[in-house]
């Protein structure tokens, strides 16, 4: 196998074990919290517990599949691709603790909101520069969307 190829697999594989971890980190630490959850009120059209961590992986691979494309790619946008994705990143940690562990539904609400933005962003920015890498956002968009409708009814009915 050639560098360049070897390059680009690990560059795959680093990209998709980021979020991973990622989702992995922030549900064990707010693992202990679903049962309040569970008890929650929740607004109509709310999924069963069970999609959740599957919709996320899902959307944890598709995000490291845009990042690492993105960063295959050489240049000013990719650079900027790369920051607004690091960002998104933090913001999709963090959300999880201020939802389940501060039970601060407002508060995950607003952030949500930046989130949203930041990954609409990346969206956007990404369609000029490598659209697989757009393409692989546009579920993640419309997830966030969801959520923050999921969020605002459970800070709601709450």
């Amino acid at each position: 196998m050639g560098e360049s190829k070897t390059r680009t697999i690990v560059t795959y594989v680093v990209g998709i074990i980021i979020p991973v971890v990622v989702g992995l980190v922030s549900s064990a630490l707010t693992s202990g919290n679903m049962m309040i959850f569970a008890e929650l009120n929740k607004p109509p059209m709310s999924p069963p517990a069970w999609l959740f961590p599957v919709a996320w992986t899902v959307l944890y691979v598709l995000m490291g599949i845009a990042s690492a494309r993105v960063v295959l790619i050489k240049g000013d946008d990719s650079k900027k691709l790369l920051v607004i994705y690091v960002l998104q990143l933090i913001f999709n940690f963090f959300w999880c603790i201020f939802f389940f562990n501060l039970s601060n539904y407002w508060l995950a609400a607003a952030w949500l909101l930046v989130m949203w933005i930041l990954v609409f962003m990346f969206t956007f920015i990404s369609r000029k520069v490598d659209r697989i890498a757009c393409i692989c956002f546009v579920p993640y968009v419309i997830w966030c969307t969801f959520a923050m409708y999921l969020n605002i009814g459970v800070a709601s009915l709450n």
